[in-house]
């Protein structure tokens, strides 16, 4: 492996006979760019140096989305929904955990706030993080 300097000013290395272009992402259009590129070496056999660049730009998109494109977390009652979802449960399949079907109801329908109870027992059942269901939100009015 060799780094080489190329004539566009981008580090380049030679791996195998092949070469890499490797550059940092820091605009939008070096965004685009890098996926682009992305979507051709993607599927590539591991261990060639195709396979090798797309781990690197997978870590430079990366990289590049958490800082302009980051994704909040759901709040509390959205994250215990979609988790629900997922696991194809339905309201008064929680009525072991939370309570009551009202109380199930009134919870996931923002009327009623969890209790450390309820949190311990989602976690366990869920297998959602307590810090993501302490996290505070709005009840409905």
């Amino acid at each position: 492996m060799d780094l080489i300097q190329s004539k566009t000013g981008l580090m380049q290395t030679r791996f195998n006979n092949g070469i890499m272009n490797i550059k940092p992402i820091k605009c939008e259009a070096d965004y685009k760019l890098a996926l682009k590129r992305l979507g051709k070496v993607f599927d590539a056999p591991v261990g060639t140096s195709e396979s090798d660049e797309a781990d690197i730009l997978g870590l430079l998109v990366d990289e590049y989305e958490k800082k302009h494109y980051p994704i909040e977390a759901p709040d509390p009652i959205e994250a215990i929904k979609i988790r629900m979802e997922e696991l194809q449960l339905r309201q008064v399949d929680l009525v072991d955990v939370i309570g009551s079907k009202s109380r199930v109801s009134e919870v996931l329908n923002r009327k009623r706030k969890l209790t450390i109870e309820m949190i311990r027992n989602l976690t366990k059942r869920l297998n959602l993080s307590s810090d993501l269901l302490i996290t505070d939100y709005k009840l409905a009015s």
